[in-house]
């Protein structure tokens, strides 16, 4: 028995019964299931070898709960961030927002762009599983990747992720095994971020045994080639994946990855808790720092006050997420007709009546970037961030464009009403003031996410708060959110702009990068121009790491990459 091991996990059981026993009476049933989630990672820590003292393991906190392990259901962080140690994709995202090889070793495309013919490495095996002969896993073949991308678009699997290959891939004949190591994907016309979506974890390759043998349990049941597999999970309380000692990946000296034994997932769905799980060193790291403590750990340049430094790592990262006010534009929305809203002036001067450096030194401790440009954040090859002409603190410009359209500060002024969720309520009354300062009542209303959601996706709320987490590293992923043919989502302001969808169909024609690239900066400065978004900050991925554990990394994505992540074999961990 590891000793250091059982030790921290039944300090770890015993942190958590007593914060359960705060807020509800232990039944029977409940301490039954809590000891069988202790026997089953006792199991796991304990060993009949001296070898497997010093396991390495990698803790972190789900707030939101993990709905599903099928890659077809990968639509939010939380599943993204298992998915990802699960399996692999054909090809996949670097640091440096580049496409590079995963499972397919290359890749030609033919002179029109259409097809794509994918050669798959031939030394990769599925993880063991009872759903294979012996239980040994098989060797991945080009048939499991066409069975994997079918089942995506296969309305039985009624997967979230079909809109990925709607109207792009050919329905026919779109995915195709030309022989065992051959991937064949045709599309209908030429779409260059189509090896972007490759890489979404929709797109990871699974085995078809376990789909078949456990139908729509498949949910609890993985199958990948991934660097990790699953141990253990019982919802809600707790998780564990355990290394895939057959894992097909190694560094650049040879060894062999991962190098962590383990990775524990806890469910904790409250942000208090998990810091202090954190500040008594049973949680490798968190990612994002709730309102509440942001005070507590960083000045309000962002960086980490003086009685944290050195005891924990700040991490920061440019994060493909654009934080933003949305407006809905629709002239056929009786809602518009009586709103100030209508007029671009009116827009325009809700943008130039913002100071965003102030709200994001005051309001986000600086976390992120003020968003004075288009609609496209930073770090994308495209470069819109840097390029496009947005919107500066301008006051008395603001004022000048209201007064042009006829707005003044009378008390017959109709107000208007921005909708919220609670965790951005102090940033929607920060720029509240700050309009209602140049002549424009602005009035915020908090609700639930779920409904918020809902009004915006059937044209109900006129100005609202959004979010866009890009899908993949292309400007497309952000202009495809005003293209008059596209729903909500994603087109939730109802955008509609004839010359912005001419540059958007050519843009997707194009198979020059640098022309296809000025493209999206002349539609994200239409946009910007006419104003039916107000962007307000471009999001930075921020984590707090425990110093023992190194090869962790922040990425532009926020996806949880733990390949190469290995934990500092130390004394146990002493509260902060």
């Amino acid at each position: 028995m590891n000793g250091s091991g059982s030790f921290k996990f039944m300090q770890l059981m015993q942190h958590k019964c007593a914060t359960q026993r705060k807020h509800h009476a232990f039944t029977v049933a409940g301490l039954i299931k809590i000891v069988l989630v202790f026997c089953c990672i006792l199991q796991f820590v304990s060993c009949s070898h001296r070898a497997d003292i010093g396991k390495k393991v990698f803790y972190y906190n789900e707030t939101s709960g993990v709905a599903s392990l099928d890659p077809a259901f990968a639509k939010n962080q939380s599943i993204m961030w298992v998915v990802h140690q699960l399996y692999n994709t054909l090809v996949e995202i670097d640091s440096n927002t580049n496409i590079v090889p995963s499972l397919a070793r290359s890749w030609d495309i033919s002179e029109d762009r259409t097809v794509y013919t994918f050669h798959l490495r031939t030394d990769i095996y599925f993880q063991d599983n009872i759903v294979f002969a012996n239980g040994k896993g098989r060797k991945l073949a080009a048939s499991d990747v066409v069975y994997s991308l079918r089942r995506i678009v296969n309305p039985a699997t009624a997967s979230s992720g079909a809109w990925i290959f709607n109207n792009r891939v050919d329905s026919l004949h779109g995915f195709t095994a030309l022989n065992d190591s051959t991937f064949q994907l045709k599309l209908i016309r030429p779409f260059q971020p189509i090896l972007g979506i490759l890489s979404m974890q929709y797109c990871s390759i699974i085995a078809h045994e376990s789909v078949e043998q456990y139908g729509k349990d498949f949910r609890s049941h993985p199958c990948g080639t991934g660097p990790f597999q699953l141990k253990f999970w019982d919802e809600g309380q707790a998780m564990v994946l355990e290394k895939n000692g057959h894992y097909w990946e190694y560094d650049t000296t040879g060894k062999q990855l991962p190098f962590l034994d383990a990775v524990s997932i806890s469910f904790y769905n409250n942000k208090a808790t998990e810091f202090l799980e954190f500040r008594q060193g049973r949680l490798s790291f968190i990612n994002d720092i709730d309102p509440s403590f942001k005070d507590e750990l960083l000045t309000k340049k962002g960086d980490l006050r003086s009685d944290w430094q050195g005891k924990v790592v700040l991490q920061k990262h440019a994060y493909l997420n654009t934080e933003y006010f949305g407006i809905m534009v629709d002239e056929r929305n009786p809602l518009l007709q009586q709103s100030p809203l209508k007029l671009k002036s009116v827009r325009q001067a809700i943008n130039y009546a913002i100071d965003r450096d102030q709200l994001m030194m005051y309001m986000r401790n600086s976390i992120g970037t003020a968003a004075k440009a288009g609609m496209a954040p930073l770090g994308l090859p495209s470069r819109n961030a840097e390029m496009v002409k947005g919107y500066y603190y301008n006051p008395d410009t603001a004022r000048l464009l209201l007064r042009q359209a006829g707005i003044n500060n009378g008390p017959d002024i109709q107000g208007i009403t921005l909708l919220t969720i609670p965790i951005y309520a102090d940033i929607a009354s920060f720029v509240a003031k700050q309009v209602q300062d140049v002549g424009l009542k602005i009035q915020v209303e908090v609700i639930q996410k779920s409904l918020l959601l809902q009004q915006t996706a059937k044209g109900q709320a006129m100005f609202f708060r959004g979010s866009w987490i890009a899908d993949y590293p292309d400007a497309e992923n952000y202009m495809a959110m005003f293209y008059s043919k596209n729903p909500a989502p994603p087109n939730y302001t109802r955008y509609k702009n004839p010359a912005f969808d001419d540059l958007y169909e050519k843009a997707m024609r194009e198979t020059n990068d640098s022309l296809r690239f000025a493209l999206y900066r002349q539609m994200d400065q239409l946009v910007i121009n006419d104003a039916p978004v107000v962007p307000l900050f471009y999001d930075e991925v921020i984590h707090l790491v425990q110093n023992n554990v190194t090869g962790f990394n922040a990425n532009a994505l926020n996806l949880l990459e733990l390949r190469r992540t290995d934990i500092r074999q130390t004394e146990q961990k002493k509260a902060l």
